[in-house]
């Protein structure tokens, strides 16, 4: 039997760094427990505004969360309107959630050049249209062509699992063009999980982008 590897987790430390950044030894579960609830929290408040990832630093003094999105305009608003208002939701959820944070919240905006070469862009994107009730066999080739067409991608694949079409039974469906070498380490494959929310349930969505080989700078 073989088993299922999450792709990031394993190029940590080869081609990848970790999302959160920080080391406390004395208080590390709770500190990876509001890591781990500040993110739910973000996925949800910032649903629809194409986040492709949140990066968390810890310091003494700071407390940084690193938003990089394709829609830049959505978050930060009118006058930096919405940057102020979700540190201010942001502050309360860590009180809520009873973590201890010391040290002043930041929040920064980082926007995304090109969406299409990211997997949590390109699954969400993929959610928007299912939600839509498009028919699921025209969005995944139409997901497909856009990133395939997209500069330094080199493949894709999306897997869609769940009531497709409105069946009664639950089916894995998937497509792939070019290659994703999921064993190579040097291999930039990003990778993403979404779920598009329907009337008869919710279809799981999986997709996998390959951005070449990252070689050492020697």
């Amino acid at each position: 039997m073989s088993h299922s590897v999450h792709p990031y987790s394993f190029r940590l430390g080869i081609i990848r760094d970790w999302k959160s950044r920080w080391f406390n030894l004395r208080a590390y579960r709770q500190t990876i427990k509001s890591d781990i609830l500040i993110r739910e929290w973000l996925a949800k408040r910032l649903r629809g505004s194409y986040v492709a990832e949140v990066s968390i630093e810890r310091s003494p003094a700071l407390f940084h969360i690193n938003i990089k999105t394709a829609r830049p305009g959505l978050i930060i608003g009118r006058g930096g309107e919405g940057i102020e208002k979700l540190r201010k939701d942001a502050l309360k959820t860590l009180k809520k959630i009873g973590a201890d944070e010391k040290g002043q919240l930041k929040i920064s905006v980082e926007e995304v050049r090109l969406p299409d070469t990211h997997a949590a862009i390109v699954a969400y994107a993929i959610a928007e249209e299912l939600e839509k009730r498009l028919p699921f066999r025209r969005v995944m080739k139409k997901a497909i062509d856009r990133v395939m067409a997209s500069r330094g991608v080199y493949g894709i694949k999306v897997a869609l699992l769940g009531r497709l079409g409105g069946a009664e039974m639950s089916r894995h469906e998937s497509l792939m063009k070019g290659q994703i070498p999921l064993q190579t380490l040097r291999a930039d494959v990003d990778f993403a999980r979404e779920r598009a929310h329907l009337p008869y349930g919710d279809i799981g969505i999986k997709v996998w982008i390959y951005r070449g080989e990252i070689f050492d700078k020697k």
